[in-house]
């Protein structure tokens, strides 16, 4: 493995293999396994679980890394081709990255979508710029419409819970008050449907996932023998569910149009999950949700604060899971 990009240019066994590594570097982390080597971490964008964790699981494989957060102690990176760089931004990607690569063994990239034209993020245009000037090992620590690191931690949590494979796996919109990409939403979604799950995703109108993320869902779901379906049906949707994924996202029929989706989510107070929603769920359903999260918006706190929740497990298990890929890329 040269590059961890997408949760998807792996074929689930291998992915299985990810897993089974994580849980064995969990336990037994071999401290000596990367010493000498040098993680680079650069983030466009915030980060708590990510950094964190990164960090901490490069440190327990003997490894060291540097953070640079552009705008923070570094200059600020331009981004676009062709931009006339006469305003704050005194770098360019094309000119940073080969050089923070250089100083590196490996390179993880945070850069979100901007949110502006829906199709250029759909191709990742931006993240996809950047990774191009990567010789090095490459990690996509969360780029327009991908979070592998994250649907590799939610595939260990839920095998950790004895989540059937082939269970209902329910992806719900949940209110925010501001648009949020969707990175999180798709690269969950494709996860579960590479596990093998019956993958229903919940959204009221004006929320339905882009057609090009549904149909890699549907082809991933299909190949490995489960299935992909959208609902603005709530109490179908959860019939049975073993897991209710919570996400926010911005609506797709407004995107880039703050005043549009705004007006659209100030009518969807009622998508605050609550107990009342596992009604017709599994008894042991879990709740799930990457965080951070908007208590009272989009999750009550006593469901949060309760035994279906498993959050702070799944942050934990950003961990061992970035270990492995760590371990599979510099080992």
């Amino acid at each position: 493995m040269k590059r961890f990009i997408d949760l998807a240019d792996l074929e689930p066994a291998a992915v299985r293999d990810l897993v089974a590594l994580a849980q064995k570097l969990e336990h037994s982390p071999e401290p000596r396994v990367l010493a000498g080597r040098i993680l680079g971490l650069l983030f466009m964008n915030p980060s708590l679980r990510t950094l964190a964790s990164f960090q901490s699981g490069m440190a327990r494989l003997g490894g060291s890394s540097f953070v640079i957060t552009p705008g923070q102690g570094t200059w600020n990176l331009e981004t676009k081709l062709g931009a006339v760089m006469n305003a704050d931004r005194a770098e360019h990607v094309r000119e940073g990255i080969p050089v923070l690569a250089s100083y590196a063994d490996a390179l993880g990239i945070r850069a979100f979508a901007e949110g502006i034209d829906l199709q250029a993020d759909l191709n990742e245009v931006g993240f996809s710029a950047m990774a191009d000037l990567v010789t090095k090992p490459l990690i996509n620590m969360e780029s327009a419409m991908n979070h592998p690191c994250q649907a590799l931690a939610d595939w260990k949590t839920m095998d950790e819970l004895h989540v059937p494979a082939h269970g209902r796996f329910v992806l719900s919109w949940v209110n925010h008050p501001r648009a949020l990409p969707l990175a999180v939403p798709a690269a969950t979604m494709t996860m579960a449907a590479q596990r093998g799950m019956e993958v229903v995703v919940l959204r009221p109108e004006g929320y339905e996932i882009p057609k090009q993320l549904a149909d890699k869902a549907r082809r991933l779901a299909t190949a490995s023998g489960g299935s992909f379906s959208e609902t603005s049906d709530r109490s179908a949707a959860l019939k049975g569910a073993r897991v209710l994924y919570a996400k926010e996202w911005g609506s797709t029929r407004h995107y880039g149009d703050a005043q549009g989706d705004a007006a659209l989510r100030a009518q969807l107070g009622g998508w605050l999950v609550d107990e009342s929603w596992f009604a017709g769920a599994d008894p042991n359903a879990h709740f799930m949700h990457c965080l951070p999260v908007r208590r009272n918006v989009a999750v009550a706190d006593a469901l949060l604060d309760g035994p279906r929740s498993v959050v702070v497990r799944e942050a934990y298990n950003r961990m061992p899971a970035q270990m492995a890929v760590l371990h599979r890329l510099l080992a």
